[in-house]
């Protein structure tokens, strides 16, 4: 029993993570923006076509590594891979929906301690504004829409130590069972959003992702 959860623990774990890196540099969307094109909307967060289509390609990209460059279109269809993109994105919303319930949120110190924190932006271990600059503008992302995305990004995280630590812990040493620990966490964290999702609003369009 253990082994199964340990096994579906880590794979929403990765799929978590990879949420959560694309949407750094492409979960830009708001409540308020109603020029991009909807993917989905999870109680007025929206998902924008590209949104979907960036978080498609890095995760498609990723499966190819994982599989050694054997991941072919019949696997793809297989996995469903689009469903599992546009899932997990709207878990990602969600997340963002159980935030604002809790009251969970960040502040600009914390937002602008991220960034300046980050590697990318470093140059012998000092924050570089023009890199900064200059690394957004390549990537046509407006500072404000980075700094949104970092923002979000943080919530998520978060609300997820916030779920963690409400399930409890384990009084121990020992490596397996902290691992036993951290497996049955996620479950529950997963199952907790599963069901706070039947109670949102969640409307999607897949014509846009057929």
């Amino acid at each position: 029993m253990l082994k199964a959860l340990r096994h579906h623990a880590r794979y929403f774990y990765f799929l978590f993570v990879i949420v959560i890196i694309t949407f750094i540099f492409w979960g830009i969307g708001t409540k308020d923006d109603k020029t991009v094109v909807t993917v989905a909307e999870v109680e007025g967060y929206k998902i924008t076509s590209e949104e979907f289509w960036r978080s498609y390609e890095t995760m498609r990209d990723n499966y190819r590594q994982i599989f050694k460059g054997n991941f072919s279109e019949e696997i793809e269809k297989s996995i469903n891979l689009k469903e599992i993109v546009l899932n997990n994105l709207i878990d990602q919303k969600a997340f963002l929906v159980i935030a604002d319930q809790l009251k969970i949120n960040v502040s600009e110190k914390e937002v602008q301690d991220a960034i300046i924190r980050d590697p990318r932006f470093l140059r012998d271990g000092v924050f570089r504004k023009d890199i900064y600059f200059r690394t957004l503008e390549i990537n046509r992302i407006r500072p404000e829409q980075y700094e949104n995305a970092i923002k979000q990004q943080l919530i998520l995280m978060k609300v997820r130590r916030f779920l963690e630590s409400s399930a409890g812990s384990i009084d121990s040493t020992n490596p397996a069972d902290k691992q036993n620990e951290m497996t049955i966490k996620t479950m529950l964290i997963q199952s907790f959003i599963e069901q706070s999702k039947q109670r949102m609003k969640i409307k999607i369009n897949r014509e846009l992702i057929s």
